[in-house]
């Protein structure tokens, strides 16, 4: 970030080392610097046992809110943390929406999919009642059921949840 240029406080990606996402979500945490590692319970099995970990949603990458050059420079400075997500030379940004609508999305830590796919642009609708009141999302056809779909333009995946179709209001 070049410092002529005017800083946009908000939310932005920063890119990992492979299996160091933790790690970052903690050191950031432990500066006191917002940051937000989404994560699904996935059911491991090894030879002798079966456990649910957190795994997360998206591998190599946290979300970090900047407020200002410092943030963005000791954040940069945290063992584990490569570099941010750029659109040509300009650090990304992802909209409040879309970190609200992951938020929303992962508080249902069961059935919870990631998918790299394209999907046609599905019936609009907001949730609600329950856990994901508020969340704004599509429906769309997924393994020949109908599922909820969260974009995340920015890392171009799909966060699928399933959810009874009468919590559904459309837009």
């Amino acid at each position: 970030m070049p410092p002529c240029c005017p800083f946009n406080a908000g939310w932005y990606l920063i890119y990992t080392k492979p299996r160091h996402e933790k790690k970052v979500h903690n050191q950031l945490t432990d500066f006191r610097i917002t940051s937000f590692l989404p994560s699904k319970k996935v059911l491991r099995t090894w030879c002798d046992r079966r456990r649910y970990v957190e795994e997360p949603l998206f591998p190599s990458y946290v979300f970090i809110y900047l407020n200002d050059r410092q943030t963005y420079t000791r954040s940069l400075d945290m063992q584990g943390s490569l570099s941010y997500v750029r659109l040509g030379k300009e650090i990304a940004r992802v909209s409040d929406a879309e970190v609200n609508n992951i938020r929303l999305a992962t508080i249902q830590r069961s059935d919870i999919t990631v998918s790299d796919g394209f999907f046609e642009t599905g019936r609009k609708v907001v949730i609600s009642r329950g856990a994901l009141k508020g969340l704004s999302c599509e429906i769309v056809e997924y393994d020949h059921k109908k599922k909820l779909l969260v974009r995340v333009s920015l890392l171009q995946r799909n966060i699928l949840i399933s959810i009874p179709e009468h919590y559904l209001i459309p837009i």
